[in-house]
């Protein structure tokens, strides 16, 4: 997908006829007769494209036509009359040419955690800070009624602001205030499917794809988590109770929900960042991705090509790293150009406590507002023991649909184990109470530790040892009995942060010489707005539906970090997206609540394949001493290290005399001036030794000198040269050598860092050299 150019606006409607005259070329009956149905969507302000219907052999043809063709994509079995997403430049020339692939969905303490309250001074300084501040949100919609979006003390919406407050169902201009100040709906490949919800502000009759409005609920989460306004006494039904806030809390929001129940069309989000670029918006969050199993090269990704083009004009792209961990290689959206974003847990726990009939108690993790107490108790019975007839009992002890014995579990609290992600714990509860059971304990063997919000049903879960100590006791008893307590949340909990079960781990897929993820943040048991529609299964019996919800992701994680991006670009509105990205990773923690080491869930040591560069501290990223900037050419440059064409590179960008270096090598992808340090093969068989160089600009204070330390593990040397960097004044730009020699390391991944100190400021570049 090409550049629209620098010389002035493209007309959308001149390139909308145009892009019309080329599908007309290779169907003309369509372009007399159906051209609007034909023509599903034109990208006409940062860049140029379309999105049309075609068949395989029409796509075919369309791609010989023209100087430039790419990729047709055909790794999905779609109908031949399907969606497709098609780039054009000028001169009718082609980036790419690929289908328009279905895109997945990947806070009161949270904040607090992450230190943004302290040193803020006061909530006049932070209005200063951020209300000029806009963040785009690309995601499900939003719920405008939420206090959360209240535009109370806020100032009149900056001059430069271009968007538009489309209406929808049940969705007027009137819901947008001088907090949501935008808000637009695309439609795609989803069709619009009409319900009537009641919730507690009425009843509302919503279309997934004919309205700005949230039909599910994760964009008003993700929208409040990066830019809530203050809300006291916010509480999902009593938990988590505190005062709500966003990390930008007085920024701007604008809303381009592109998502519905059945996913996201990747030309509607592409739309979306098209559209945001041309409103004004200055932070873009995008909690969502394709799975790491079907990623796309750089230029079929929509997500990546929409965050060039936004990168390009000063916005900072901020992307989810996908919930398909703790295996290597799953992490996505890894273009250098984004910033992805890894999720952590927060020093709070929701505890379901189980209290055994021998008056042993554990500590589970659920959701639950059962109405069981101490005072009573249940007979306790083994999913295993309780197989139907004809059902194997590993089945009935993962409590399959149709295992269970209804006249063995009836009155009784099930107890399962939870070892086949193909059957959920949702699926599980519903397995439980469908069995006349009073409860259900969950042994979670893979101890992930997120908690499920069973509603009014009495649910528990617990890791493998406290499973091992309640199945001990049912075996020292002819009569077992337990009961599972309300939920409780307890904080101050350690350690914390740890990485999450979940969330996508490194290196990434499509090139192993740019560290991803690149950044940790909060992204287990959120609290943030919801829509308050009554739901069955959660919602408490006799209880109104609540205006806030608890969710877990990364898609809750990536608006933490948007929120702390817009405080850092409202104190520095003058820096560009990949300083603010700098900002973040080299001040980014790497120790936990104790002082120790972060870990991952399972307790072991978190490298930064896991976390990226640590745990964002927004905070420290206002004064980071130094910063990394990366520029467009940089970006050029990786995309010839990558792979490609002259030509194509060219397009991209709307640049003619744009030429790749001679001598290129995926290696040379190190050599990209990033904030972390990634080689993807240190190679002893040819002297297993590297040199990479980065550069750096001073934005601290004049007449500083910088001094190195390494840290690096045993066998791997490390020589930064120079040692020291002066700088005699602000806005300074030295630049160093890494060398890294490791014939006397292992093979595999070694991670490391080195940090620059000035006395007053650290700045971390983590890296991760793979020694073979």
């Amino acid at each position: 997908m090409g550049s629209a150019g620098t010389e002035g606006a493209p007309n959308p409607a001149d390139m909308e006829a145009e892009q019309l005259q080329m599908l007309s070329s290779i169907i003309p009956r369509h372009y007399f007769f159906h051209k609007r149905i034909n023509l599903i969507q034109s990208y006409s302000h940062a860049f140029k494209g379309f999105s049309a219907k075609l068949t395989k052999q029409e796509a075919n043809i369309l791609s010989s036509i023209v100087t430039i063709f790419l990729f047709l994509n055909q790794t999905h079995n779609h109908s031949e009359q399907s969606h497709r997403n098609i780039y054009d430049v000028s001169d009718n020339e082609v980036v790419s040419v690929f289908r328009d692939r279905i895109l997945q969905l990947h806070t009161t303490r949270s904040w607090d955690f992450l230190e943004t309250e302290s040193g803020l001074g006061s909530e006049r300084a932070h209005r200063r800070a951020t209300n000029d501040v806009i963040i785009g949100i690309i995601d499900t919609g939003i719920w405008p009624e939420s206090p959360s979006f209240d535009d109370k003390g806020m100032t009149a919406i900056p001059s430069r602001w271009k968007g538009t407050c489309i209406e929808g169902f049940d969705f007027k201009r009137s819901n947008c205030n001088r907090k949501l100040i935008g808000a637009r709906y695309y439609s795609g490949q989803l069709d619009s499917i009409p319900f009537s919800s009641s919730s507690s502000n009425g009843t509302h009759s919503i279309a997934f794809t004919g309205s700005p409005r949230d039909t599910i609920g994760h964009g008003t989460h993700t929208a409040s988590t990066a830019a809530g306004s203050t809300v006291v006494n916010a509480s999902y039904y009593g938990l988590a109770q505190g005062v709500a806030k966003g990390g930008a809390a007085l920024s701007r929001l604008s809303i381009y929900k592109t998502c519905s129940i059945g996913g996201c069309a990747s030309s509607a989000v592409l739309k979306a960042i098209d559209d945001a670029i041309s409103d004004g918006v200055d932070i873009i969050s995008v909690s969502l991705g394709m799975s790491s199993v079907f990623q796309s090269d750089f230029l079929s990704d929509p997500i990546a090509i929409g965050a060039f083009h936004a990168n390009q004009k000063g916005i900072l792209v901020v992307c989810s790293g996908g919930n398909d961990g703790p295996d290597p290689f799953t992490v996505v959206n890894t273009a250098p150009w984004i910033l992805t974003v890894a999720a952590s847990s927060i020093d709070r726990r929701f505890q379901s406590t189980i209290i055994l009939g021998n008056a042993e108690v554990i500590e589970g993790v659920a959701i639950n507002f059962s109405n069981h107490t101490r005072l009573e108790s249940y007979p306790l019975i083994f999913g295993g023991d309780a197989a139907g007839e004809f059902t194997p009992v590993s089945e009935a002890s993962n409590c399959y649909p149709g295992s269970l014995d209804t006249k063995k579990t009836a009155g009784k609290i099930i107890i399962c184990v939870d070892s086949d992600p193909s059957v959920t714990r949702r699926v599980k509860k519903l397995v439980a109470e469908d069995a006349g059971a009073k409860g259900l304990i969950l042994i979670d063997e893979a101890e992930k530790g997120i908690p499920f919000d069973s509603g009014s049903f009495a649910f528990s879960e617990i890791g493998n040892e406290a499973g091992a100590q309640i199945l001990e006791y049912m075996k020292s008893t002819k009569f077992p009995t337990a009961i599972i307590l309300p939920t409780i949340n307890v904080d101050q909990i350690t350690p914390a942060p740890v990485v999450a079960y979940f969330s996508s781990r490194g290196p990434g897929g499509l090139t192993e010489s740019i560290l991803k993820p690149d950044v940790m943040a909060p992204g287990v048991s959120i609290l943030a707005a919801a829509m308050p529609i009554a739901n069955r299964e959660t919602t408490p019996e006799g209880k109104k539906p609540s205006s806030f919800a608890i969710k877990s992701g990364t898609s809750m994680a990536c608006p933490h970090v948007a929120g702390a991006a817009a405080f850092v670009r409202s104190a520095h509105p003058r820096w560009s997206p990949s300083m603010i990205r700098s900002a973040l990773m080299t001040t980014a923690k790497t120790t936990n609540n104790l002082r120790k080491t972060l870990t991952t869930s399972s307790g072991a040591n978190a490298n930064y394949h896991d976390m990226g560069a640590g745990e964002i501290s927004p905070l420290s990223a206002l004064s980071p001493g130094l910063v990394f900037d990366t520029k467009t050419e940089d970006y050029l440059y990786f995309l010839c290290y990558y792979g490609y064409k002259n030509e194509v590179i060219r397009s991209l960008v709307g640049n003619r005399k744009f030429n790749c270096p001679p001598n290129l090598s995926t290696d040379l992808i190190s050599e990209l001036n990033y904030p972390s340090i990634s080689i993807a093969t240190l190679d002893k068989a040819f002297g297993g030794v590297r040199t990479v160089q980065r550069s750096v600009i001073n934005v601290g204070p004049a007449n500083c000198t910088y001094v190195v330390q390494v840290d690096a593990p045993r066998g791997l040397s490390v020589n930064i040269w120079p040692e020291k960097l002066f700088f005699e004044r602000r806005g300074m730009k030295a630049s160093y050598q890494v060398t890294f020699d490791g014939k006397n390391a292992g093979k595999g991944y070694c991670f490391g860092s080195l940090t620059w100190s000035d006395g007053a400021h650290l700045v971390r570049t983590v890296f991760a050299i793979n020694v073979i």
